[in-house]
């Protein structure tokens, strides 16, 4: 039976089924808004690649946990899917586990899908300017560049970028998720917290912390991940020469068994195993021990790292909706782009102000939020520009480069660029759209064949 609408939003009409599931029908934009194709906007940035998102391939589904808005602590999977019925028209979000839902969780999960696959009016007309000026983007349907559901995973997972392998960065989010699940279902959270409450975290003493450490030394060390095949991260400020090696993934599920019906259960789910977690909110993670946490998930320094922003969020001190209010800007055309560049300092100001955010992990935060008119560069833009455009250049040139290159789609030069770059992988791995998530830990540059002549 349908469950009424209070909103009278058209783009939302949930119904239950049986097996616990409520099914919403979001429609897709319209009218000026550029032509939508659902794996292209979620297969089309490493990010789609790690936990807790996974992407089917054979049934065309995105399929992750979502939190709701009643209750920020319980998560439900979801399953984002083309309608069946009207499939360049509306989407199928179809949720697991509820019988029914508040207007006020429908609406949160509907905006969270938003988010991530890009379907403002904002995001719609920017990809319509955009491939106006790029008739292959608008061929291939490309435009949207997929992102978390909330800011906050955003950010973590700039982090996680840095610095590392690819197969780190996936190891390191799948064990955030793995981490967020064992929280929830641990009788004993204290063992992960440390010793003082936060705001007093800074005068605690280096022999408390290491008591704490030892005491939970045991319990963690089957735990730990392997780490013998990866590059180890380093404790020191990131600058300009900030770089990341690989871009974007996707981790493997938790495979501990969960029999409580509240975990997330993914037993339906194509590929999936058992339970998984969803990403950590800043309140699951702003009691946590940074040194458990670092050895839990093996983050090194960035455990610290993220530690703070949450404690930060958690405490006022970072302002999430803030920052997200400032980027709320009209889309410029391409003779306006000074129009954006102030705004997009003051939040590039706002992010360097948090602990971690060096120059590479802030240009991939602000693109998360929507400015494409700057390229996030690190070794692997480098590597493209050499190998592709045939251009020597280093971390203190590429920009230039960059800007003689892409110059041209201004205020898209981002887009253009990953276009190209995505592409150039699309057409090493084979259609992305179409690997098993167990392939994207071979998504490295050490994979890539020789670019043919």
């Amino acid at each position: 039976m349908p469950i009424p609408n209070p909103t009278g939003d058209p783009a939302a009409r949930p119904q239950t089924h049986a097996g616990s599931r409520v099914e919403m029908e979001l429609l897709l934009p319209t009218g000026g808004a550029a032509p939508f194709d659902l794996a292209a906007a979620v297969c089309s940035h490493g990010l789609f690649m790690m936990a807790p998102n996974r992407w089917d391939p054979a049934a065309r589904a995105l399929v992750r946990p979502l939190r709701l808005a009643s209750d920020r602590s319980v998560s439900l999977l979801v399953r984002v899917s083309a309608h069946p019925a009207c499939p360049g028209a509306a989407l199928l979000v179809a949720v697991e586990g509820a019988d029914a839902l508040s207007s006020l969780d429908q609406d949160n999960i509907l905006e969270q899908v938003r988010r991530m696959l890009r379907l403002s009016e904002v995001d719609g007309a920017a990809v319509a300017e955009f491939q106006a000026m790029h008739a292959a983007a608008r061929e291939e349907g490309f435009g949207r560049i997929f992102r978390s559901p909330t800011l906050f995973e955003d950010m973590v997972k700039c982090i996680l970028l840095c610095n590392c392998q690819w197969t780190r960065t996936l190891s390191m989010a799948s064990a955030l998720c793995e981490l967020q699940l064992e929280l929830h279902c641990s009788s004993s959270i204290e063992d992960f917290q440390s010793r003082t409450p936060p705001i007093m975290e800074r005068k605690r003493k280096h022999g408390d912390r290491q008591s704490v450490r030892v005491k939970l030394e045991t319990r963690f060390a089957e735990d730990t991940l392997e780490s013998s095949t990866l590059s180890s991260g380093t404790s020191h400020d990131l600058t300009h020469s900030e770089t990341n090696e690989n871009l974007s993934s996707l981790p493997s599920v938790a495979s501990e068994q969960c029999s409580d019906t509240s975990k997330l259960s993914l037993n339906n789910a194509p590929g999936a195993e058992d339970c998984i977690g969803d990403f950590p909110t800043p309140e699951e993670l702003a009691n946590l021990d940074e040194d458990i946490l670092a050895k839990r998930c093996n983050l090194g320094y960035r455990a610290k790292r993220i530690v703070m922003l949450a404690r930060g969020i958690v405490e006022g001190n970072v302002c999430l909706q803030k920052l997200e209010e400032m980027c709320k800007i009209s889309v410029p055309a391409a003779e306006e782009v000074s129009t954006i560049e102030p705004t997009y300092e003051r939040l590039n100001k706002e992010l360097s102000a948090i602990s971690g955010f060096g120059p590479f992990t802030r240009a991939n935060v602000l693109m998360c939020m929507g400015f494409n008119h700057r390229i996030p560069a690190d070794t692997e833009t480098i590597r493209h520009l050499k190998q592709i455009h045939k251009r020597a250049s280093t971390i203190e040139s590429v920009h230039r480069e960059l800007d003689k290159i892409y110059g041209k789609y201004a205020p898209f030069q981002f887009l253009a660029y990953w276009f190209e770059l995505w592409g150039f992988y699309d057409k090493q791995f084979g259609k992305i759209s179409d690997m098993e998530p167990s392939n994207y830990r071979l998504f490295t540059a050490s994979h890539l064949k020789k670019a043919k002549n």
